[in-house]
């Protein structure tokens, strides 16, 4: 796993004090959306479609703040948008570290060499690189020539300067496991911390709807992926049962108030990944009113493909404190790769039309 002892001890004390307190809702990463504007237009983004008024928008330093007093959890993903695009980043991060919350700041890397000397290196902050794949798969991903150079030369820098930096990789269609196998290769050889890889999420609002992996064909890729890597050495920044749930190996249901999110319109309903669901004007706000039996890969079509970290990746934490000898031995034995997967339930369509939703209505970037 690459994430940093300090790390581990910080969220595991955070982990046991919920418990503890007998907290049935907590918030494990909280997803920091301070603008939706971008200096790349991605294929299977869901944001760069708003409005100039809306993507004019940012949350200032004092709403930053205070988000993450609201919310309380151990470690903040700062996606976007590009990040880098807001002038008081720099500001907000270092408010973060401040409050000892492990930061992880999500960017394209395309303006990291020109800002990178408004940050410091510290255990606290990670700058979450998006890379797709090698340079032919990552170019097409984000639909322009080259950036996956500057990226990688981005990369290179932030090590050198003594940064901690992560891989953020979602795998769309078209993908086939030795090609994936050999970008885990050729990153880790580069350096880096760890790597988080999910397929993405079919965003409504994504301009391309044919470029997302979707049922079994998600979980065939990862477990070829997965067989290609036994024995190598890939610091995958994931717990071992979300990668076993990736396989098919674990049935899972989503918690979606595990990574909440704080956007330019307020607390998103239910989750990061749908939009058009409501808001709510503060974190408590978004516990008590989110129908959150309304969602979720067995009650609601829209959630139906979606295996993205961001919803799943609190579930098999909260597994492995429940389980802990079946995470060890996940751990240690690897994830399965071949034999039955595990059945999964489909979605129902009296919560969806609870909901207000169509049934005919179908992640991470």
């Amino acid at each position: 796993m690459g994430v940093p002892l300090r790390q581990q001890l910080a969220v595991g004390s955070y982990l046991i004090k919920q418990k503890l307190k007998g907290v049935k809702k907590y918030p494990l990463v909280l997803m920091l959306e301070p603008l939706f504007k971008c200096n790349l237009e991605c294929a299977g983004c869901g944001k760069i479609d708003y409005p100039d008024d809306i993507l004019d928008k940012r949350l200032t330093f004092e709403e930053c703040m205070q988000a993450v007093d609201e919310c309380g959890a151990p470690m903040v993903s700062i996606p976007g948008g590009e990040p880098l695009i807001h002038k008081d980043m720099p500001r907000i991060v270092e408010g973060l570290i401040a409050r000892k919350k492990f930061v992880y700041l999500c960017t394209n890397a395309l303006l990291l060499k020109k800002r990178i000397d408004d940050y410091k290196p510290s255990p606290y902050l990670t700058f979450s690189i998006h890379l797709d794949g090698m340079k032919e798969r990552h170019d097409a991903s984000v639909c322009q020539e080259g950036v996956f150079d500057r990226a990688v030369e981005a990369i290179k820098l932030a090590l050198d300067k003594g940064f901690r930096v992560n891989i953020n990789c979602t795998l769309f269609q078209g993908e086939t496991a030795p090609e994936v196998a050999e970008f885990l290769d050729y990153v880790t050889e580069l350096g880096v911390e760890g790597i988080t890889i999910a397929p993405g999420f079919s965003y409504e609002r994504a301009p391309k709807q044919d470029v997302f992996i979707k049922g079994n064909d998600v979980k065939e890729l990862f477990r070829g992926i997965f067989k290609l890597g036994k024995g190598r050495n890939w610091k995958l920044n994931h717990s071992s049962l979300y990668l076993d749930f990736l396989a098919g190996n674990q049935d899972y249901n989503c918690t979606p108030w595990g990574n909440p999110t704080r956007n330019v319109f307020g607390w998103q309903k239910p989750c990061y990944l749908l939009a058009d669901e409501g808001y709510a004007a503060t974190f408590q706000e978004l516990l008590d009113t989110t129908p959150w039996d309304n969602y979720g890969s067995v009650n609601n079509p829209k959630c139906a493909s979606c295996m993205a970290h961001c919803g799943y990746e609190a579930t098999a934490v909260e597994d492995m404190l429940k389980h802990p000898i079946k995470g060890l031995l996940t751990s240690l034995l690897g994830v399965k790769t071949d034999g039955a997967m595990v059945e999964t339930a489909a979605p129902t369509s009296s919560i969806s039309t609870l909901a207000g939703i169509p049934v005919n209505v179908e992640h991470t970037k």
